[in-house]
């Protein structure tokens, strides 16, 4: 293949192509290279890094990435419209870009890195589809293969709830799993004039850098949930009501939780206490000798 000398713009390209976002990917096209380098900059340099892209749509983004010396970027996309337009950034930045067409939330990043580089670390970039954000956030933060970091682009109400503190209007379920399994910044937000067709949201890119020092094991991510779910499915009642499954009364008063606070109360870490000793009390029951 012949190298192409230059690469229309985005739009051009997608007009080529006779390409237009689809609502069913929940696609919101970025055609601004300023936005999309100043999102590619908020991770550092990235020398010699590998990088996964989900849903790179018409490439805005990629190029943005591409641009910087990474030592690779592979792109996951579900639709395979866009086959022809990625294999020309491809031609371009001299097959540094390999994409692939996949559903984000089934594969396996760790088996994706393996194949492709011979190695499993990477950091995540994405303009979310807004339909799958948090359920990839949440798969990225617990499942078993972690990004170096991701920089990822949320609508403005969801960022909120992923940043959110004790007493702050957004808190809640997901502002607790992120604190406890990451460090969120925010650093971006976009109008919906930005975009292609524009949302009626606003939106905003937060830097997420997991925690490995201080990760929480499988049972305890799945106690958090049960807990939480519990504790925030009726979060105007006081926790000796909302946990009464977990013997709330003498649990909370051994963790020093007062029994009459309500879940917005409790601090991420006021969770992690409750859950290790959730986790610990089950694992006493389960050693304990049958009668």
């Amino acid at each position: 293949m012949i190298k192409p000398d230059r690469l229309g713009s985005v739009r051009e390209m997608i007009e080529a192509h006779g390409l237009w976002a689809d609502k069913g990917f929940g696609q919101h096209f970025l055609f601004d290279l300023n936005i999309t380098h100043k999102i590619a900059k908020q991770a550092g340099s990235l020398e010699q890094e590998w990088v996964i892209e989900v849903g790179p749509g018409p490439g805005g983004l990629t190029r943005a990435l591409l641009d910087m010396p990474l030592k690779g970027l592979i792109a996951i996309e579900m639709d395979q419209r866009l086959t022809k337009l990625l294999s020309e950034l491809r031609e371009f930045y001299d097959e540094r870009l390999i994409c692939t067409f996949e559903d984000a939330l089934k594969v396996s990043e760790a088996e994706l890195l393996q194949q492709f580089t011979g190695q499993i670390k990477a950091h995540i970039f994405s303009n979310l589809p807004y339909n799958i954000g948090t359920a990839l956030l949440i798969k990225w933060l617990t499942g078993p293969w972690k990004p170096l970091s991701m920089t990822l682009m949320f609508q403005k109400e969801v960022a909120q709830r992923i940043t959110a503190t004790v007493g702050d209007e957004h808190y809640g379920r997901l502002s607790i799993l992120c604190a406890l399994t990451g460090t969120t910044d925010r650093r971006l937000d976009l109008p919906p004039q930005a975009f292609t067709p524009a949302p009626k949201v606003h939106s905003r890119v937060l830097h997420i850098v997991p925690k490995t020092d201080q990760a929480l094991s499988p049972i305890e991510i799945k106690t958090l949930e049960t807990i939480t779910q519990a504790a925030f499915g009726q979060r105007r009642k006081m926790l000796k009501t909302t946990l009464k499954a977990f013997n709330s009364n003498s649990l909370l008063d051994k963790i020093n939780i007062d029994e009459k606070c309500r879940a917005e109360e409790l601090s991420p870490n006021d969770y992690l206490r409750l859950v290790r000793a959730v986790v610990n009390l089950n694992s006493h029951l389960s050693q304990a000798p049958l009668a």
